[in-house]
């Protein structure tokens, strides 16, 4: 035991500190039961492409309006579409799919406050999760794309990850479309003056990892052209 845990365990019973160990060994269970969950109902769901958003948007907010088109265009181009399950542009993603007929998977995460699922998603295709890393695994593996539209952390969480996966090789290449060009383009100016030029901790090919549209046809017409160059299967 280093001297860190020793200070720790000294502020503890030692029968607190073995209920502390017997705890995060159970908690691997709660963790494998999640992925489990998530497997089962997502592993058949078909070609969808997630979509990333606030969940503070309100409903006559112009990107509430545009995820609900890019949504709704998806199904017609045969997608199903996979959000976050809450409210805001989750919401008006989801709204988008069952205006169109379309498949609509809600994602959701156990939160104190700001997250309760949508009535828009299919009754058989929600869950909810309480591990954002769960989560996050199930939007990489059964999305065949992700559009990223204006939002906070969450959202920019997504979005970094994904480019980082797809870096890296540890997934395969497939579209991540941010929309919204006057809301991005201070970060991306960033990206490639400070991150890529200045400091060179990117390489320039890492800036087209992603896709920087305006309109919902844009952003369809970005899905819709890389998946008539591949077949549609999981990402990994």
């Amino acid at each position: 035991m280093n001297s860190s845990e020793e200070k720790i365990k000294k502020a503890f019973s030692e029968k607190n500190w073995n209920e502390i160990k017997a705890s995060d060994s159970w908690q691997i269970f709660k963790i494998m039961a999640e992925f489990v969950e998530g497997f089962e109902k997502l592993s058949s769901i078909g070609p969808c492409v997630s979509i990333f958003g606030s969940a503070r948007t309100k409903e006559d907010n112009a990107y509430y309006q545009l995820a609900v088109d890019i949504a709704y265009k998806l199904t017609l181009s045969g997608y199903g579409v996979i959000t976050g399950g809450g409210p805001g542009i989750m919401e008006a993603a989801n709204r988008g799919a069952r205006k169109g007929n379309g498949k609509s998977v809600g994602i959701n995460i156990q939160l104190p406050f700001e997250q309760f699922s949508n009535q828009y998603i299919d009754h058989d295709k929600l869950i909810t999760f309480k591990h954002f890393f769960v989560r996050k695994v199930m939007f990489q593996k059964y999305a065949q794309g992700f559009i990223v539209l204006p939002g906070g952390f969450g959202t920019f969480d997504e979005f970094f990850e994904s480019a980082t996966l797809i870096q890296t090789g540890k997934i395969g290449r497939f579209p991540i479309i941010l929309v919204g060009k006057e809301y991005w383009k201070g970060l991306i100016d960033w990206i490639e003056d400070k991150v890529m030029e200045e400091q060179k901790n990117i390489s320039p090919e890492d800036t087209h990892l992603f896709t920087l549209v305006d309109t919902s046809d844009e952003a369809v017409e970005v899905i819709n052209d890389f998946y008539s160059k591949y077949l549609l299967s999981p990402n990994f």
